[in-house]
């Protein structure tokens, strides 16, 4: 019995005589704190933190490893310089005074690198937990990104949240691809602008309908639009649509409108034959509840057999609420908005198309700087006699503005290169599949009628005289357009 314990006896002796040893006891009593006190942390705020896992069950544990390692090659190293010592020595080594020193530094150095390891995790914990380190600290490339956010309607929920969602394992995922990405913000080769849509997004069941719920939606949703027309007295047109949105629970509402297409009731499914998805002739419909399928393809622009080796993608919320936070506005839009609530003057002729142009020759700059004073001087230039100089300023510091917000020269990336999927005025959006020419085997089209998602109650100047629950037929500013002729085929949200 007094062997074993004499030998053990040597190994602890030995953890705290040798300077290596002392340092790998320290980093895993402290390390193992650490562990023990995230775990705390994670129960009373549960799992809704991505990175918990991550720093719960990998990091953490890694550390206490290798503390535990040191702390060992430390004792070896101790146990083989004992035995080249001779008897003497040995005994003076082991005295009880140089003993308690050693000890008394030791648990000085461990309860130091505890208070502030503890201290550090939790603060690294939430600095990489916040929307600044993922758009401002360390992805520098994602400025555009970052800076629409911040304006957005989802800028209080964390980029982690959407990107990432809960649990360890999508941590994992992202942070593995995110390699190549920290590699080309290194070494500045990164592509410009950022290539869209993110592939291998988490499904948005597990992010975004954590917070909505399309089960539950039903009904519909007035919305109203404010146009300017392009012209000298800046026209204003305005439009005002009941959008079906509809439902796909049976025990909640009828299953109809824009959520029909919900994986609820139906399951979606499409093949893509460019990157950015912007063109579909390929899309299949399963009724959930008889299981009946439905195939529709575009007779104007059939699949090649090479395409039909493309993935079959699920339709998920993306597909077309793609911008539900990075949104980039068009010159019009943005211009449509300013004017609308009278941050630029309507009086001022001319001002929307004059705006609008200035912003697209500013979009060419190498810079947002040079941009920004290439819209003053052409702004100051267009109305050098204006009577009103203060609303001239006034509309050059909003058109400035909007420029900040949405046009970023150095990543190249502004609204030409983002596509919005809601709707159909500047992008494909719905006409993606409803453009009247996706048939079935029985010749039957996914319509492309103006009612089959929403109706116009009123349309005119900015008090319509004329309103209408049955549905207005759509009258098109400056004359009738053939119905064959797509909104996003003309309109393009820039002079």
């Amino acid at each position: 019995m007094k062997g074993p314990k004499s030998k053990r006896s040597q190994w602890v002796s030995a953890l705290v005589g040798n300077w290596v040893g002392i340092f790998g006891v320290v980093v895993a009593v402290c390390c193992l704190f650490v562990e023990l006190f995230l775990i705390a942390v994670d129960l009373f705020q549960g799992f809704r933190q991505p990175y918990m896992g991550i720093l719960i069950y990998l990091i953490v544990p890694s550390f206490v490893w290798i503390g535990l390692i040191f702390g060992g090659v430390g004792a070896w190293l101790e146990l083989r310089r004992r035995k080249k010592l001779t008897a003497a020595e040995a005994r003076d080594e082991a005295s009880g005074e140089r003993r308690t020193r050693q000890l008394v530094v030791a648990l000085a150095c461990t309860s130091l690198f505890l208070l502030l390891t503890s201290l550090g995790s939790y603060r690294a914990f939430q600095v990489t937990e916040s929307s600044e380190f993922c758009g401002a600290l360390c992805h520098t490339p994602m400025k555009p990104e970052y800076t629409t956010y911040k304006i957005s309607p989802h800028a209080r929920v964390r980029c982690t949240e959407c990107h990432i969602g809960p649990g360890a394992s999508w941590f994992v995922r992202s942070k593995l691809s995110g390699l190549y990405q920290v590699y080309a913000t290194v070494t500045n080769s990164y592509p410009r602008p950022i290539p869209v849509p993110v592939q291998n997004l988490r499904p948005a069941p597990e992010t975004c309908e954590q917070c909505h719920w399309p089960a539950k939606f039903f009904g519909w949703v007035e919305l109203r639009r404010q146009f300017f027309l392009p012209d000298k007295q800046n026209t204003p047109w305005n439009i005002r649509l009941l959008v079906k949105v509809g439902g796909a629970d049976p025990t909640k509402g009828p299953v109809e409108g824009i959520h029909w297409h919900m994986n609820v009731g139906n399951r979606m499914e499409y093949i893509a034959t460019d990157e950015s998805r912007q063109t579909i002739p390929w899309v299949r419909v399963t009724n959930r509840q008889t299981g009946a399928v439905t195939v529709y393809q575009s007779k104007n622009d059939p699949l090649t057999p090479q395409q039909k080796t493309l993935p079959v993608r699920v339709l998920d919320c993306v597909d077309c609420h793609n911008r539900p936070t990075h949104i980039f506005d068009s010159p019009y839009t943005a211009l449509d908005a300013s004017l609308w609530l009278g941050r630029i003057d309507p009086a001022i002729p001319s001002i929307k198309a004059k705006a609008a142009e200035a912003l697209v020759k500013a979009a060419g700059a190498v810079s947002q700087a040079p941009g920004i004073a290439l819209i003053a001087e052409k702004l100051s230039k267009g109305y050098p006699d204006y009577q009103d100089q203060p609303k001239i300023g006034q509309a050059i510091s909003e058109t400035q503005r909007i420029f900040r917000d949405n046009f970023f020269p150095e990543m190249k990336t502004d609204w030409k290169v983002r596509p919005n999927n809601i709707g159909h005025y500047i992008w494909p959006g719905c006409f993606r599949c409803h453009d009247g020419s996706h048939v079935n085997e029985t010749g039957r089209a996914i319509s492309n009628a103006c009612n089959s998602c929403h109706i116009i109650t009123a349309q005119g100047g900015q008090q319509p005289e004329t309103m209408s629950l049955q549905g207005l037929k759509f009258d098109h500013p400056g004359g009738e357009i053939p119905p064959e002729i797509l909104c996003n085929q003309c309109h393009t949200g820039a002079p």
